[in-house]
C-alpha cells in the first residue's frame, strides 16, 4: 500500500444531491420542496419552538424550581464520615483532601447522622444542634 493509492471505502462517499437542474434529474421544478407555502421559499423558515402563532409549549407550561448557585459551595458531612476519617483535628481542607466535598466548597456543616465514638475537634466546620452533641458526648469539641 502506498499513500497515493489510498481511496475511502466503496460507498462511502456519495455525490451531492443536485436540485432544481431539470426534469430528467427526478428533482427539477419545485425542487423537492412540493408547491408554495412558508417551507419552499428562500429564507422561508421559523425560530425553534415556533407554533405558527400559537402560544408555544414552552410559553404555556408554568415557570417551576430554583437551582441556587451558592447550594454548590456548601456541603454537609455526616458523623458516620468523621468517625471513618480518623482524624484528631478536622478543618475544610482535611475534608477536601480526604474526597469527603468537593474542591470549590466553602462552608461545610456537620449533620447528626451515624455514630461518632472518637474525640474528634472541628476547626472551621458548623454542625447543627445534634451533631453538636454527639461531637460534644464523644469528648470533641467545636473551634
Amino acid at each position: 500500500m502506498e499513500l497515493n493509492t489510498i481511496k475511502p471505502a466503496g460507498g462511502a462517499k456519495r455525490e451531492r444531491r443536485r436540485v432544481g437542474r431539470g426534469i430528467g434529474s427526478g428533482l427539477g421544478k419545485t425542487a423537492g420542496r412540493g408547491h408554495k407555502g412558508q417551507k419552499s421559499r428562500a429564507g422561508g423558515f421559523h425560530k425553534v419552538g415556533f407554533e405558527g402563532g400559537q402560544m408555544p409549549l414552552q410559553r404555556r407550561l408554568p415557570k417551576r424550581g430554583f437551582k441556587s448557585l451558592t447550594a454548590r459551595l456548601n456541603a454537609e458531612i455526616t458523623l458516620t464520615d468523621l468517625q471513618r476519617l480518623g482524624a484528631d483535628e478536622v478543618d475544610l481542607l482535611a475534608l477536601k483532601q480526604a474526597g469527603l466535598v468537593a474542591d470549590q466548597v466553602k462552608v461545610v456543616k456537620v449533620i447528626k447522622s451515624g455514630e461518632l465514638a472518637r474525640k474528634v475537634a472541628l476547626k472551621g466546620i458548623g454542625a447543627t444542634a445534634g451533631a453538636k452533641a454527639a461531637i460534644e458526648a464523644a469528648g470533641g469539641s467545636l473551634g
